[in-house]
């Protein structure tokens, strides 16, 4: 008998790999197929295995549990299903929508005797580049793997991914130092551009994956926030760089 369920926390091959390996070492269970981007892993048992018995031989990063087949038969329980399912994902984006608050709060209180929208957009960038940078550095080596998902340059160079962190912080700086802004406002355009196509692409595929925008620490669904969180950034870009020029 096949067995599909949802497994959570995943964020690169070697996961993949842990997970397979946990799973196949269980008494009973023949096959275990983990496919990465869905989050799904499909399990071939000659007996049935408890949930809890699954869960228990995974690490505590792994959080697995069955999936649930939707009735398409039924208007109620597929609005029931979407609604928990929106709930879900803003629970799970408390942390993005957080950050960004308090990143714009900051921002706003650091010139409000004095306002400029332009101080307010270079703080923010600034801000928002040095707090999304930390998050990266907590794991450096599983963020290149959890990026090059979605990011077109990651996938093709690897290095990019090893980097991005690096670039994002010395952006941080120049916005908030006042430093060479005009370069740092086109590099923000092309980076941030390259990662709004693959997101954008994410989107549209409708592919379930993980967004690293704050690294691998805090367990964030690829949804239309971090397009908003992305564009956000651009348009401030773009308004700076039509003032100075």
């Amino acid at each position: 008998m096949k067995h599909t369920y949802k497994i959570t926390g995943m964020t690169c091959g070697s996961c993949k790999a842990s997970v397979e390996k946990s799973l196949s070492n269980i008494d009973n269970i023949t096959n275990v197929e983990v496919n990465l981007e869905k989050g799904e892993a499909t399990i071939t048992m000659e007996k049935h295995v408890k949930v809890e018995e699954l869960q228990k031989s995974l690490a505590t990063k792994y959080t697995i549990s069955q999936k649930e087949e939707k009735n398409v038969f039924s208007s109620s329980q597929f609005k029931n299903v979407e609604a928990v399912e929106e709930k879900s994902k803003l629970q799970q984006l408390k942390p993005l929508l957080l950050i960004i608050f308090y990143i714009a709060t900051a921002s706003v209180l650091l010139h409000y005797k004095d306002w400029s929208w332009n101080a307010f957009m270079l703080d923010f960038m600034g801000l928002f580049y040095i707090v999304f940078s930390f998050f990266k550095m907590l794991d450096l080596k599983g963020f290149p793997e959890s990026f090059k998902m979605y990011d077109p340059l990651a996938k093709r160079v690897p290095a990019y991914g090893w980097i991005y962190p690096f670039i994002e912080t010395a952006l941080g700086l120049m916005f908030l130092m006042r430093f060479k802004v005009e370069i740092a406002l086109i590099v923000t355009l092309v980076v941030l551009g390259i990662t709004t196509i693959g997101v954008t692409k994410t989107l549209l595929d409708k592919k379930s994956i993980r967004c690293a925008c704050l690294g691998t620490a805090l367990k964030l669904p690829m949804t239309e926030a971090t397009f908003i969180e992305n564009a956000i950034m651009i348009v401030m870009a773009v308004l700076m760089l039509i003032n100075i020029f």
